[in-house]
């Protein structure tokens, strides 16, 4: 199915293409557009615009129009979609349809691309079906000649799921959930230093009507005490357990509770939990001061995030390859994400689980429904769990201890992973230290025993609270032994960049000299920079690439107040000697005088700083809650005559997210794939977005179509899929 690079260029030569977004708008909708139409124009295709969604298929006319490079300029970041979007009644009907297909035939488009929510996607198929019913109906009444008929004789259909609720079975993520969950965090954050200075409980309502992807996942990602979803009601007493837990919190300390509630949200009979019905129980219970917010179509606006501009830019890439490969033989298929990449399913097995999960919760099989979600929705779910409802055990009788330590810059979402790792580390019974200012800290024995509260709100703080340097463990080696020994450390979670990593080479290679050296230790990556070998993904680095697009943003929105045409170029900080950022700019100064204007802006530590994008909360939770797992299955392996004995490679683990897995790869073994003269690994997927990138931008460039997504059927995936 690879092709030759060459042949991307004149894939679509003699093809059209139709773009349409349908149902509710999300954010990262214009981005898949202005990829869709960018790639198909660099293939060789004309496309088309159709503006109102389904409407201005079946009005044909003006809303049928044909896009140019240029229309495409300035969309990628803007909110919603540019062509509109319309609940259409008259696809719904058959003579709709058929108005449609006449105006598709007469244009010469056979190819599709429909962006929306499940039930704009099952129109799609709908018409797809009857594509060559409605062309004979057109030939008999004369409105379309045997010509045309046979030009046309079959329609490609590829979906992108564009729903901020992530209710689309058989994709982790839909364009514009990454974007509302920005939009929720921030009201969240924004209460909870008002909660802060008055003891409050916030009870918030979030979208989700039929999936509680939203509502989950900010509870994740700003430690909420509950959260309501419909696919998994509380139990019976769950009013007892829920006011039982909101007073615990408050002994604890906690000024804040902060409840979590879909709009959908049920509990075992069906009935609905409303936001007010949560409110009236607290007050009526606890005597707590509490206010309800309902979020509403707050959630649908602002700018997309980083996350949803690539998202949408990388399947409006793989839609037109899917368009142009089809032939009548293929089902007509959604390109979605499972974990980091792209992968093609049948359209209709998706709606079809997706219908499923709505069938289940209606018949209360609730655990079928859960299922259904996938592994992702399930980590999430189990991740929750743990972390807002079971106890840490009173007594640490047979507990290990384990030692959590900030590595290297600092990196947004640390926190979140001490956090998690503390956390789940107390509920498994260990004994839990943290260590400040990283290796050096464990020479110098800056270490502490942490407990429940002493990591409480810090999963939406910036930087790294623990202290981090970027001092290796080597020329330490003595103080280090000793400190393990004198505070029993048995294992050893390390949050953090390049030098976590390079840390772990060392502390491998000490274990020969030092006996104290050989227990359990595992890496999360944490870093900007996103090099940490093994892993496609660091923790800081979506929060990274938010702040740089908004400093771009605000850069950009005054130049637009103009009529100026904006060009960007981006440099990273040590890509050449000589063309130096102020080289650049001087270049470019001299050059466009009098036609354009330029300015520099080095964007330098503020990369680093800031409160974690929900990715990264979300991301150092889960990351933070699966290596504690890991490590308390080695110790327990590593026990010999009454003390801990680690001494096998897998015993110091980088864990990283592969493709479509969270996987522990010893660090020994990553050496291999490492770079260190440069401090990167030899191989980074993100590379062969460069060629997009450039495509998008209009240079010429073969487009690199070796990686093709095949298609999959989705039962199949539900076993292999990415647990993040």
């Amino acid at each position: 199915m690879t092709h030759e690079h060459h042949a991307a260029k004149t894939l679509g030569i003699g093809k059209a293409i139709a773009v349409l977004t349908s149902g509710g708008d999300a954010q990262g909708m214009n981005a898949a557009v202005r990829a869709v139409v960018r790639v198909g124009i660099y293939t060789g295709a004309r496309v088309f615009f159709v503006h109102e969604g389904y409407q201005g298929l079946v009005d044909g006319g003006d809303n049928i129009r044909e896009a140019t490079w240029e229309s495409v300029s300035m969309m990628l970041q803007l909110g919603g979609t540019v062509i509109g979007s319309a609940r259409c009644k008259d696809f719904r009907e058959r003579e709709g349809r058929l108005r449609a297909a006449h105006n598709l035939v007469k244009r010469g488009i056979t190819n599709l691309c429909v962006i929306g929510g499940d039930g704009s996607l099952t129109g799609a198929d709908t018409f797809r079906s009857e594509w060559s019913d409605l062309l004979s109906d057109l030939q008999k009444s004369g409105k379309i000649t045997a010509e045309e008929a046979t030009k046309s004789s079959y329609l490609n259909i590829v979906g992108l799921v564009g729903s901020i609720d992530n209710d689309f079975c058989g994709t982790d993520m839909t364009i514009g959930t990454d974007s509302a969950l920005h939009r929720i965090i921030e009201i969240v954050d924004a209460i909870t230093t008002t909660a802060q200075s008055h003891q409050r409980t916030f009870v918030l309502e979030v979208m989700g009507r039929h999936c509680g992807y939203l509502a989950l996942v900010t509870s994740l990602s700003c430690g909420a005490d509950w959260v309501f979803i419909p696919e998994c009601p509380p139990d019976d007493d769950w009013e007892e357990h829920l006011c039982r837990r909101l007073s615990e919190t408050r002994n604890r300390g906690s000024r804040l509770n902060i409840i979590i509630v879909a709009e959908g949200a049920i509990d075992k009979n069906g009935k609905p939990i409303t936001s007010e019905d949560i409110k009236n129980l607290v007050v009526k219970r606890l005597g707590y001061d509490t206010r309800v917010t309902v979020l509403g179509h707050v959630q649908r606006g602002g700018t997309p995030s980083a996350f949803d501009r690539i998202l949408g830019s990388r399947m409006g890439v793989e839609a037109v390859m899917a368009l142009l490969e089809g032939t009548p033989d293929t089902p007509a298929c959604v390109v979605s994400l499972s974990g980091n990449q792209a992968v093609r399913l049948p359209l209709m097995e998706c709606v079809q689980v997706t219908k499923d999960v709505t069938r289940a919760m209606d018949e209360r099989r609730f655990d079928e429904a859960l299922k259904l979600r996938g592994r992702s929705f399930m980590n999430n779910w189990e991740v929750y769990k743990l972390l807002a409802h079971v106890r840490p055990p009173k007594s640490k009788s047979g507990s290990h201890t384990v030692a959590v330590m900030n590595v290297g810059a600092p990196a947004a979402g640390m926190n979140a992973a001490v956090r998690s790792t503390v956390r789940i580390g107390l509920i498994q019974g260990n004994r839990m230290l943290v260590v400040h200012d990283g290796f050096e800290g464990l020479a110098k024995g800056q270490i502490e025993e942490a407990g429940w509260s002493y990591v409480g709100g810090w999963t939406g703080q910036g930087g790294s609270k623990l202290g981090t340097k970027r001092t290796l463990p080597k020329k330490s080696f003595e103080q280090i032994s000793a400190n393990i020994t004198k505070f029993n450390i048995q294992g050893l979670v390390i949050i953090g960049g390049f030098e976590a990593y390079t840390g772990g080479l060392e502390l491998m290679e000490g274990r020969k000299q030092y006996d104290e050296l050989c227990i359990p230790f595992v890496v999360i990556p944490a870093t900007v920079s996103n090099n940490v070998p093994g892993s496609d993904f660091s923790v800081g680095a979506d929060t990274a690439l938010n702040t740089i697009c908004m400093v771009n943003v605000e850069h950009l929105v005054q130049k637009m107040k103009t009529t100026v045409k904006r060009g960007l170029v981006l440099r990273n900080e040590k890509c050449n000697e000589n063309y130096t950022t102020d080289f650049i700019f001087n270049l470019y100064s001299e050059e466009g005088k009098g036609i354009f204007d330029s300015r520099k802006n080095v964007l330098g530590h503020m990369q680093q700083g800031g409160s974690p994008t929900p990715f990264d909360r979300n991301f150092a939770t889960k990351m933070g809650a699966k290596a504690m797992n890991w490590m308390s299955g080695k110790i327990k392996e590593s026990y010999r005559n009454g003390r801990i004995f680690a001494n096998s490679p897998d015993s110091g683990c980088v864990l990283g997210m592969r493709k479509r897995a969270l996987v522990f790869q010893p660090v020994t073994e990553l050496k291999e794939q490492t770079d260190f003269e440069h401090r990167i690994p030899k191989e980074q997927w993100w590379l062969k977005l460069r060629p997009i990138l450039k495509i998008l931008a209009k240079y010429e460039i073969d487009l690199d179509t070796s990686e093709h997504a095949h298609l999959e059927h989705i039962s199949r995936k539900r076993s292999g899929e990415a647990n993040v």
